[in-house]
């Protein structure tokens, strides 16, 4: 079971997860993350800023890319990156990859980057959001539970929900390059954030329900190093929030 926590503000869940990252980084200062991007990981940045956590070792790889914008896109997600990790927290821009960013056929590139998650090592800490249908990355119902990074067609659901970033919803890329669902979890952690009755519904799921193609975050069922930070009108499908509002408080530490 994952560990869940239930928070009364994005920002507490920013400085619980700027806490967990930054003693990673102290015990390994060349660590591999996981970058998410969109507004649920924002409150995780401010907190690393706020912390002053030295960055500039840490290597990145991005969960996801659009396809089909054109070099320099404000939206790109690797300019979201630059803009919204890299830069404001000092990490080195040649450390931090994208996929797609290495200029290669795209029809290849879902290899070309699996191979280099491999030979940095793997992801020591993957974050993640999850979307309204339940996906993961852009990993949509329906994706193999066992899948690698690839292209992949985005839902209208999913473009209607990035549309707010877009001068129109018509510019919203339809096809995009992702980690998969296998590639994810052979992060050695993962890091769920969620905020907002909206994600109620896919939070439940992906807690709770059963393990399924049909609900993509479900998958992090199947990992043995999972925390899910949520607020409470995330939580509010949880069948067993109490339990874990009880665990949490009570939770086990060693003594030194």
């Amino acid at each position: 079971m994952a560990e869940v926590v239930i928070v009364t503000s994005a920002a507490q869940a920013g400085a619980i997860a700027a806490e967990h990252i930054a003693g990673l980084v102290a015990r390994k200062p060349d660590a591999v993350l996981g970058l998410a991007t969109g507004s649920t990981p924002l409150p995780v940045w401010a907190a690393l800023r706020e912390r002053g956590v030295d960055l500039t070792c840490v290597r990145g790889f991005a969960l996801d890319e659009y396809l089909g914008l054109p070099p320099g896109h404000p939206e790109s997600y690797a300019a979201v990156i630059a803009r919204e990790v890299v830069e404001p927290l000092g990490l080195d821009p040649s450390l931090v990859r994208v996929p797609g960013d290495d200029g290669g056929p795209v029809e290849t590139a879902g290899v070309r980057y699996e191979e280099a998650i491999h030979a940095a090592g793997g992801v020591d800490l993957q974050i993640l959001g999850i979307g309204r249908t339940g996906h993961i990355g852009f990993n949509e119902p329906g994706s193999s539970l066992a899948s690698r990074t690839r292209v992949k067609t985005l839902t209208d659901a999913t473009r209607a929900d990035n549309a707010r970033f877009f001068a129109s919803p018509d510019e919203v890329p339809r096809h995009c390059l992702t980690q998969g669902l296998g590639t994810i979890l052979e992060a050695r952690e993962l890091l769920l954030l969620a905020f907002g009755d909206a994600k109620a519904e896919a939070v439940a799921g992906a807690v709770e329900g059963p393990v399924s193609a049909s609900l993509p975050a479900s998958v992090i069922q199947l990992h043995p190093e999972v925390t899910v930070l949520i607020d409470e009108a995330a939580a509010s499908r949880l069948r067993y929030a109490d339990y874990y509002r009880s665990a949490w408080e009570h939770r086990f530490s060693v003594v030194e």
